[in-house]
């Protein structure tokens, strides 16, 4: 038995990111990314960068998926894995980082390469000091 709670669910978070990253829309960059959600009830939802000529207005996987996810109902996510076509595992944007923060920090990040690379990181050690819905209660 494994002490990974994210174990037995690698494998479908890896077939939905690679998905999702085959369907990005990335003629600029030429940098496709897929990400896929792991909801606390087991549920996965994938999300891909589409850029835009204007290029601020792109969107990336990450922002994609969890867009996805809360239109879909859920607000309580357990990771997110990244695929990319890259040379090494990458690590979410600042942006990103700072979106899926507003769901929580103990989020378990995994970024893989399509060569078999992988990266772990809690949330909270890529983005220790998060302004979050609590940064501004009184």
């Amino acid at each position: 038995m494994s002490l990974d709670p994210v174990a037995p669910f690698l494998a479908a978070l890896h077939e939905a990111a690679l998905g999702a990253m085959r369907n990005a829309y990335a003629p600029y960059s030429k940098f496709h990314v897929g990400a896929a959600l792991l909801t606390e009830d087991g549920q996965v939802i994938a999300g891909c960068n589409v850029e835009n000529a204007s290029y601020p207005a792109g969107t990336c996987a990450e922002r994609a998926a969890i867009g996805a996810a809360v239109a879909a109902g859920h607000q309580h996510f357990r990771a997110v894995l990244i695929s990319t076509e890259a040379d090494t595992p990458t690590p979410p944007c600042g942006v990103c980082r700072q979106v899926l923060a507003e769901f929580g920090t103990d989020l378990v990040v995994i970024a893989r390469t399509t060569t078999g690379g992988e990266a772990r990181w809690v949330l909270a050690d890529l983005l220790p000091d998060p302004f979050t819905p609590a940064s501004f209660r009184h």
